[in-house]
């Protein structure tokens, strides 16, 4: 089976999603980070009334069109607590930010231009007709698609549903992501490794990426490398109905690579499982039944890098969003040379150097073996080098991913 383009591999395995998961009606409290499964339209009119932009009077321009003009107070507007009488000539109404605006009025003389003098107050300044008013509707009006479909709620989008009036959202449920890791090299953090074994770290790294990206996480441990326990956890999976299976390790045809050949017996379709893109090659598509299957290959970075560019949007495909498989990538430019590139396409773990009035300059680190957690934990970017990709300067422009951007 030939390399698969980077692109083209993505493109698969978003096919393969069967489509969103159901839809459930969730509490507005309890709907942070979730993904929504319909628009949502505003039940009400923001601001539903002409309002105050700032604590002052309310008054006529026509009355404090020439200063001074001495007004008469007949009464005060509060946020909750409006005036319900009519402005008269020559009268003003003590108003603050985002109470109602009285009848009769159509501008604020704010504070800092008045003068108070016991019932009546003092225009200092003229006033502009306007000014200082919030229309009704400013915002937005009953029936105005505030959010749409798809998309994740963060504390800002929470915000203005609320605002619309809904106290209940129709939101995706979290896909369900099993993730396995394999190898009987490994062991879990703080328990005792024999001197040929390490400490499994790329599951709990995976089930942060996909959590972060909407999902549940089911959690099936270490399976060794022995038929029957694939088999096994291949099989909690399954009768977990969980939408999409990531393994780690042990998807090549080496002779302990068994992943593989445990999901063809389980009756899993192949899709491809070479990708030319560095890190990562030896990465496995396919289906079982509804559920989808990704393969990350074992190496710590590799299969970190492969979550992000394949997990976590078919994550965001499993929940609607219809910019899963969008470009996350961001310009930059080069802090060194780089070589011509193979058929391989590079993602470099990379330091940034960023100002404010510039490009990030985006510096490839020299060691790049993909079994190097410290590496990726101390870069800010993946520096993207295109396959068959001349040799550029210092300077020239490139691709990047920013690490410690939200995925949502």
């Amino acid at each position: 089976m030939s390399l698969l383009p980077v692109a083209e591999a993505l493109a698969r395995i978003l096919a393969a999603v069967p489509g969103p998961v159901e839809a459930e009606t969730v509490k507005l409290a309890d709907a942070a980070g979730r993904t929504l499964a319909a628009d949502v339209p505003a039940l009400r009119t923001q601001p539903p009334f002409l309002t105050s932009a700032m604590d002052g009077y309310a008054v006529r321009a026509a009355d404090a069109g020439q200063v001074p003009a001495r007004l008469r107070l007949i009464g005060t507007s509060a946020a909750g607590h409006g005036f319900a009488g009519r402005l008269g000539p020559g009268e003003a109404v003590r108003i603050f930010t985002g109470a109602p605006v009285p009848e009769g009025a159509d501008a604020i003389l704010i504070q800092e231009n008045a003068t108070a003098a016991g019932e009546h107050v003092v225009a200092d300044e003229p006033v502009a007709a306007g000014r200082f008013l919030r229309p009704a509707g400013l915002d937005f009006r009953e029936g105005d698609t505030l959010l749409t479909a798809g998309d994740a709620l963060s504390a800002r989008k929470l915000a203005l549903a609320a605002a619309g009036g809904h106290p209940t959202l129709s939101l995706r449920r979290r896909p369900r992501v099993a993730v396995l890791a394999t190898g009987d090299e490994l062991v879990r953090p703080g328990e005792p490794a024999r001197w040929d074994q390490i400490v499994a770290s790329n599951s709990l790294a995976v089930a942060a990426l996909a959590r972060e990206a909407g999902a549940e996480i089911i959690d099936l441990d270490i399976a060794g490398d022995s038929m029957e326990a694939l088999d096994g956890a291949i099989g909690r999976a399954v009768a977990a109905q969980a939408d999409l299976l990531v393994t780690l390790g042990g998807a090549s045809v080496g002779d302990h690579d068994l992943v593989q050949a445990a999901l063809r017996k389980a009756g899993m379709e192949l899709g491809f499982w070479k990708v030319a893109l560095r890190p990562g090659k030896p990465l496995m598509h396919g289906r079982l039944g509804r559920m989808l299957v990704v393969g990350l290959p074992g190496n710590p970075v590799s299969a970190i890098v492969c979550g992000l560019l394949f997990v976590v949007p078919a994550i965001r495909a499993l929940l609607g969003d219809p910019r899963a498989g969008a470009d996350r990538s961001e310009p930059a430019l080069l802090g060194r040379d780089m070589p011509a590139n193979d058929q391989r396409q590079d993602y470099l773990r990379a330091r940034l150097d960023t100002a404010p009035d510039r490009l990030p300059v985006a510096t490839a680190e020299n060691r790049q073996d993909s079994s190097m957690l410290a590496v990726l934990g101390q870069s800010e970017a993946l520096l993207i080098r295109p396959p068959h990709a001349p040799a550029a300067q210092t300077g020239e422009p490139c691709r990047i991913i920013r690490l410690d951007r939200r995925l949502l």
